[in-house]
């Protein structure tokens, strides 16, 4: 904005906004002074609001045994077929928010860490391993099946090792 400041007595403003392509608005807005913004004072409360008695009561009814499980909306459903009517579910979902118990009320289970299964051989003959493919032929409709059968003790370091000690060099 300050090149068109420069610029706007000479030419014009909405010449010295075109050519810098400012919006000649934006240019006006940006030299207003903005107004100093007064606090917001705070909202009066309500005066639908309940009183600190009955919320009071809506959270015991929330924590009682019967309703500890349960959520707002099945306990205002059980509590209307009692004929008894404390807030709406929204207001019971608001006092819970407050008093920072908004979340799943259920206990949840408690999943123990997955531990992968590893396979360990000390000695050939102790753990085999197998799969099974098929693959496709050059004719329709035609296909091979593949066996592998493998000792897992000839895949680790020490099968390999011992495989490789015992093969005789080539003279």
């Amino acid at each position: 904005m300050t090149a068109v400041d420069q610029v706007a007595p000479l030419v014009g403003v909405a010449t010295a906004c075109d050519a810098v392509g400012v919006p000649r608005a934006s240019y006006y807005r940006c030299r207003r002074s903005s107004p100093a913004r007064r606090p917001k004072k705070p909202r009066p409360p309500s005066h639908r609001a309940l009183a600190p008695k009955e919320r009071q009561q809506v959270l015991d009814v929330l924590h009682s045994d019967r309703f500890v499980d349960v959520a707002p909306a099945e306990v205002y459903a059980a509590l209307l077929d009692e004929d008894k009517h404390l807030c709406s579910v929204r207001s019971m979902y608001r006092y819970l928010a407050a008093a920072g118990e908004v979340r799943e009320r259920r206990d949840q289970l408690a999943h123990p860490r997955y531990a992968k299964p590893e396979l360990l051989a000390t000695a050939p003959n102790q753990v085999w391993s197998w799969d099974i493919t098929k693959l496709r032929a050059a004719q329709k409709w035609t296909y091979y099946y593949l066996y592998v059968l493998l000792d897992i003790y000839s895949r680790t370091d020490s099968g390999l090792r011992s495989a490789l000690s015992s093969a005789r060099p080539r003279s």
